[in-house]
């Protein structure tokens, strides 16, 4: 478990970079403002959890239960949050809104949430 973290918070930590550059540059141009910084919200959570994965999966053994639901809560969490945000957004700017992405997003959030209750847990 421990090197499939560490993969996945290499893989997050450099599409959040190139989503980021992406954003600023391409997207700039055919985003509004408001697109432009749910875009941006996207970015931020993915590469805040990306680091976080990335400490978690250099600190944590994995031999215990809670360890790894911390670590499958932000790897789910990070794609449903920030990947349904980009999606929705792209959509947005081409008129065609994908309308069911609005509820994966905080279904999103709210594994990310759980991620951190659990991290906070695993200290005790």
């Amino acid at each position: 478990m421990k090197d499939y973290v560490l993969l996945i918070a290499a893989l997050y930590g450099a599409l959040g970079i190139i989503f980021g550059a992406f954003g600023a540059h391409a997207l700039k141009k055919i985003f509004s403002e408001d697109l432009l910084k749910s875009f941006e919200t996207g970015v931020k959570y993915q590469l805040y959890h990306a680091i976080v994965l990335l400490i978690i999966g250099f600190q944590f053994s994995f031999t215990e239960t809670l360890q790894t639901a911390v670590a499958w809560c932000f790897i789910i969490g990070i794609f449903l949050f920030s990947f349904s945000i980009y999606g929705f957004c792209i959509s947005s700017a081409k008129g065609k809104k994908l309308r069911f992405l609005g509820p994966i997003t905080p279904l999103g959030g709210l594994l990310l949430v759980i991620g951190w209750i659990l991290l906070g847990v695993s200290f005790f």
